[in-house]
């Protein structure tokens, strides 16, 4: 009896130890705002309330097990939100967990993933403006990922979202803060086995300064159903550099679809200024985009704005924004909102 105890007992504890090296998360993001919107080329200014003003809300699961011998295995599965009305999803019919769906193994190697997760793009853009992943008021991510009346999705810089589906992706180690992440999607199209999208994104943090860069090549488009498009190539080159009294921006990329002639080239600026003992930051940011091709035309997006943190999670912000296409009514827009991490 007492040795089935003492087996009962071990087996408990080694349980319990095991179950210490596995960690399994809730997490996420609410960003609702309220604002006064009119974007260039639109025929009536719209009052709103919105979901993601500075960063797209989201909800999921992480997950991380110790696998030993510097092994590592996660998963992520994450859902975008739109908070002010209750929904998943970016727009209607976005998949479900759109944001993250994908399992990885990491080591001495670097990290090996598979699954649906950020295309090249999305790091080096959102990590290279002051605005950082806003769909709302950040002028670099509005240019590559946001269409408007006058400007049209063909003439958007980003070639096929900013999320890829049925990917692979592989992480290097960091070399002395140099670290690049190679992408590679399968288009799943039968009998177009060549219809797959790849890319690169690089990037180095070495103190106050900052290296980034990303290279794309899609054929197939994103991500609701995929289907083969017009090849579409781009690529963007960026930093950042923190002066402690203020951070810079710059960023220049471009790009191409052959069959349609298109070309657009953007170049943006950005600062950020701490202020109040660095418990808010003015922030400022421009993008200028120069298209040809399917339309000729130059948008430029400049934004204002004042990010106070209440707390490491809660914050608080306003922006202004004004938005220009070529021979259209400019538009100007200012949001108001709230953000907090779980």
């Amino acid at each position: 009896m007492k040795k089935s105890l003492l087996a009962l007992v071990a087996a408990l504890a080694c349980a319990g130890a095991a179950q210490a090296q596995s960690t399994v998360q809730i997490t996420g993001l609410m960003d609702v705002y309220a604002g006064s919107m009119r974007m260039a080329g639109d025929a009536h200014r719209t009052t709103t309330v919105g979901s993601g003003g500075m960063t797209t809300s989201w909800m999921g699961f992480t997950g991380k097990e110790d696998l030993g011998n510097g092994l590592t295995a996660e998963f992520l599965l994450t859902s975008f939100l739109r908070a002010d009305v209750g929904n998943y999803g970016r727009f209607n019919g976005d998949p479900t967990f759109s944001r993250d769906a994908n399992v990885a193994l990491s080591g001495g190697f670097g990290t090996l993933r598979l699954g649906r997760s950020m295309a090249p793009n999305f790091l080096p853009t959102i990590l290279a403006n002051p605005f950082g992943d806003s769909f709302t008021v950040s002028p670099l991510v509005l240019h590559a990922n946001i269409s408007t009346a006058a400007w049209g999705f063909g003439n958007l810089t980003t070639p096929s979202d900013t999320g890829w589906s049925n990917q692979v992706t592989y992480t290097t180690p960091s070399f002395g803060g140099l670290k690049a992440n190679l992408h590679y999607q399968f288009g799943e199209q039968a009998g177009a086995s060549n219809k797959a999208n790849a890319g690169l994104n690089v990037m180095y943090f070495g103190g106050p300064l900052t290296l980034l860069g990303f290279y794309e090549r899609a054929k197939i488009n994103n991500p609701v159903v995929l289907s083969p498009m017009d090849t579409k190539t781009d690529w963007m080159l960026g930093g950042t550099y923190d002066f402690n009294v203020v951070k810079a921006y710059a960023t220049y990329g471009q790009a191409k679809v052959d069959t349609t002639n298109f070309k657009g080239s953007t170049l943006s600026l950005g600062l950020d200024l701490p202020v109040l003992n660095k418990a808010g930051t003015v922030k400022a940011a421009m993008a200028r985009t120069k298209v040809e091709g399917t339309l000729n035309a130059t948008r430029t997006t400049a934004s204002l704005g004042y990010d106070h943190f209440l707390s490491k999670r809660t914050d608080l912000y306003a922006v202004a924004m004004h938005d220009k296409i070529t021979d259209v009514k400019s538009g100007t827009s200012l949001v108001l909102g709230m953000r907090h991490r779980f």
